[in-house]
């Protein structure tokens, strides 16, 4: 075990399975581990030793109680792994999932992901089920209006004109509902407004940990990122100093285009959609209200916007507010400064070069 200086790991609910190599890439240890024995094992390796998983399910809890035990816990997205897995001789199984995990952190451009804190998975739980409730609120909503389109009764989209109508058409008996169909929409109806009181209690909950959180606070007050995107986006990234730069930011959350050049020509095609859905999906849709409401405001972004929208159309010119906010927000949070709507960035001017004068050696000057 002294001579193991990374170690692949392969996570799954009962069983992990781990593939040690040496200094040279070597194989030491190829095998399958309870769960329960996992954290016993990983004891007996050298400190300091890397210890690789996919950010998978449960890889941040392995990646803090790791990391407690002095080891170099690492996590790596599963896209990052595909290219080191050898199917075409063995396939795909656990073990060759783990050695091609042992691989890819070998690689020195790899980049990892961060491991993240109890608190900010805390929040980003809260976020998972804010949107599972609203996904379920949807669905209970069609089914309403599907039970009563069943009876000829159609009303406008918005669940606004179908709340204002449904109890109305309950008390109704002019209408063709049976006892039944009254009784099933009713507790269809209880348990819609059910899932508005389990909503507004998740914004409670996104809310004070705004206003609780400095950097939250700072990334609410950009234009088009509101109180959620501003949770989500803190909560999940974490410290920002990570990116280089806020193109890398944006490049990350899969806001850039995407390339396909060759032999000094430039291809650019749509968005990567790499990253996270839902960081992505807030800065788009925040986006979007920030274009609809740009001809109302006088700022620099705004006036931008109006012309860009001109140009290039509508949703084009969203998805280049998202990438513009992400770069903002980067930019706030690394400076600690406050957003500043009428801000205008300066490129820096390169650096004057003085002209050093060429000494000739004697010989030459001679000759010369």
């Amino acid at each position: 075990m002294q001579f193991i200086v990374r170690v692949g790991v392969d996570l799954a609910k009962h069983v992990i399975q781990v593939h040690a190599v040496d200094a040279a890439g070597r194989r030491i240890v190829a095998r399958s581990i309870k769960r329960d024995q996992f954290l016993a094992w990983c004891a007996q390796l050298p400190a300091g030793c890397v210890v690789a998983m996919e950010a998978c399910s449960s890889a941040h809890h392995w990646g803090r109680r790791l990391r407690s035990m002095g080891l170099d816990a690492r996590l790596i997205a599963a896209s990052f792994v595909t290219p080191y897995r050898m199917e075409g001789s063995s396939g795909k199984n656990d073990m060759t999932d783990a050695a091609a995990i042992c691989e890819a952190a070998s690689r020195p451009r790899m980049r990892f992901v961060p491991i993240k804190t109890c608190e900010q998975q805390g929040i980003m739980a809260l976020h998972r089920v804010r949107e599972g409730i609203k996904e379920e609120r949807t669905a209970c909503i069609n089914r309403i209006r599907g039970e009563l389109a069943e009876f000829g009764l159609v009303f406008g989209k918005s669940p606004k004109a179908l709340r204002a109508a449904l109890a109305d058409v309950l008390e109704d008996a002019s209408n063709e509902l049976s006892g039944t169909a009254r009784l099933v929409l009713q507790r269809a109806f209880d348990h819609w407004r059910a899932l508005d009181e389990q909503l507004r209690w998740c914004d409670q909950q996104i809310g004070l940990h705004v206003r609780s959180s400095p950097e939250a606070r700072r990334a609410a007050k950009l234009t088009g990122i509101g109180e959620i995107g501003a949770s989500a986006l803190t909560a999940s990234v974490g410290d920002f100093k990570q990116f280089k730069a806020g193109h890398q930011f944006g490049a990350w959350l899969g806001l850039v285009p995407r390339q396909n050049s060759s032999g000094g020509k430039t291809s650019l095609g749509r968005i990567t959609k790499r990253g996270d859905d839902y960081l992505r999906t807030l800065l788009i849709q925040g986006a979007k209200a920030a274009v609809m409401s740009a001809p109302k405001r006088d700022d620099p972004t705004s006036r931008w916007l109006v012309q860009l929208t001109a140009r290039v159309g509508w949703q084009k010119a969203c998805v280049a507010m998202a990438n513009k906010n992400a770069r903002i927000l980067w930019a706030v949070m690394t400076r600690e400064a406050a957003f500043d709507p009428n801000h205008v960035s300066v490129k820096p001017q390169a650096a004057k070069m003085t002209p050093v004068p060429v000494v000739m050696p004697a010989a030459a000057a001679c000759s010369a």
